[in-house]
């Protein structure tokens, strides 16, 4: 059984502010240590749950610079964010992938951080018609090669999220969002045991569970906040402007979904 493990910083245990985030803020260290701290709850429990080989990711921004990999369990393999490849070596080979330090779409209420890709472009993004947020663009990524998404941590709004997309996923609540910029956090050890326990659960679940696929080829819908960010990506390759702040593209496969 290989697990393949998708970390993002927002949803992580510990943090509850934005400034904990940047990478320039006094803070960002400690942030660093409670994503590392994280994800070696999920290597450890994806290994008690069955697991015979677990690779992370380190997945939030350029991907270089928020894990510390020397505190990182030693059983697990690191992978790299290449910039045409962001689902780094993801592929068939994989039973299953879990996703850490979550984070619910853009525009959900009550969700700490909320957005999607860009918290200052983006306004929605949709994929056949549903709107969606990065958990579901990690879960189509993987679905292409036929991995489910089984298991994930992160804010109550992000738990909820993973639930309406998700039918076979084991969770792990590890604060509740007081609006977009304030969390209400929970005791660490009590975050990494449920961490530790969801990934446990979610290895041998990955036999019922089905990869998250859409109906190829697959529509994408991408509103901007404002119609100057529109400009910009409507000059891609294959994208259709069809609106001041709204541009479409038909994606081949679920490698493709970004614009």
């Amino acid at each position: 059984m290989k697990v393949y493990i998708h970390t993002d910083l927002e949803g992580v245990s510990g943090i509850d502010n934005l400034e904990m985030i940047q990478t320039q803020s006094d803070r960002f260290e400690e942030s660093r240590e409670r994503l590392t701290e994280d994800v070696n709850a999920a290597v450890a429990g994806a290994f008690d749950g069955g697991a015979k080989h677990v690779t992370v990711l380190d997945s939030h921004g350029s991907g270089v610079e928020n894990i510390i990999w020397d505190k990182i369990d030693k059983r697990a393999e690191r992978d790299t964010k290449p910039t045409k490849r962001w689902w780094g070596i993801l592929d068939e080979t994989y039973d299953a992938t879990f996703f850490i330090g979550a984070h619910a779409m853009a525009g959900t209420i009550n969700a700490f951080l909320d957005h999607t890709q860009s918290s200052l472009q983006v306004y929605d993004w949709y994929y056949n018609g549903r709107k969606c947020g990065e958990m579901a663009q990690w879960a189509l990524v993987a679905g292409h090669f036929g991995v489910p998404l089984v298991m994930m941590s992160g804010d109550e709004a992000a738990v909820a999220e993973a639930y309406a997309f998700f039918d076979a996923i084991e969770t792990a609540p590890v604060k509740r969002g007081r609006g977009r910029n304030d969390a209400v956090l929970i005791d660490p050890d009590e975050a990494h045991r449920r961490i530790h326990d969801a990934a446990a659960r979610a290895v041998p679940r990955a036999k019922e569970a089905e990869p998250f696929r859409l109906t190829l080829p697959i529509e994408v819908i991408l509103d901007f906040t404002r119609s100057d960010y529109c400009d910009q990506h409507a000059r891609g390759e294959g994208v259709e402007r069809i609106g001041a702040r709204r541009v479409r593209k038909v994606a081949p496969t679920a490698l493709d979904i970004l614009i």
